[in-house]
């Protein structure tokens, strides 16, 4: 071996510099997802008659485009030595473990409102959606929480099946109101 030769690189320091660039994970992953929406978007069957002047593909093409770019810019910036900085904030303590009972707690409560969305309709599913949230997450004003709850679950169901037209599942209560 020759002066001008450079050794090959150790597995120790090919670690290193993975540790040191692992941004690039979601670089790879942005550009899988940005490929996907694209791709879904090209492939994707549209009615002529069922297309307005923009048309189903203009979104998810855009988005698809800016996911590209942004996988592309990300990865430019970390190779040049750009580095995330740590999230903070006045009230988290970064070094205290996340609080898992309270995320179940979470989960459980969305995929009840999921269950439930069928046969009790979006207004009941929504108001025990949003007031298991705000129970789980705290509050404990059982004198208003449920009334907010019932509020914002149905303008929520107003507005996406009046003024948006998308249709969601009102249930049997709705047969009532």
């Amino acid at each position: 071996m020759t002066q001008t030769d450079t050794p090959p690189a150790e597995p120790a320091e090919r670690r290193s510099w993975l540790r040191e660039h692992s941004e690039l994970g979601v670089c790879v992953l942005l550009l899988a997802l940005g490929v996907l929406v694209l791709t879904d978007a090209l492939t994707m069957d549209v009615d002529i008659a069922q297309r307005g002047p923009v048309g189903p593909k203009t979104v998810p093409i855009v988005v698809g485009i800016g996911l590209l770019v942004i996988a592309a810019l990300l990865a430019v910036d970390v190779l040049r030595g750009g580095r995330g900085q740590a999230e903070t904030g006045e009230d988290i303590d970064l070094s205290e473990p996340a609080d898992g009972r309270t995320v179940l707690l979470l989960a459980g409560v969305f995929l009840g409102a999921a269950v439930l969305i069928e046969p009790l309709g979006f207004p009941a599913a929504g108001a025990l959606l949003f007031w298991g949230a705000a129970f789980t997450l705290g509050s404990r004003r059982i004198d208003r929480d449920p009334l907010i709850a019932a509020v914002l679950s149905l303008v929520t169901y107003a507005v996406f099946n009046y003024l948006l037209g998308v249709p969601l599942p009102g249930g049997p209560l709705m047969g009532a109101l």
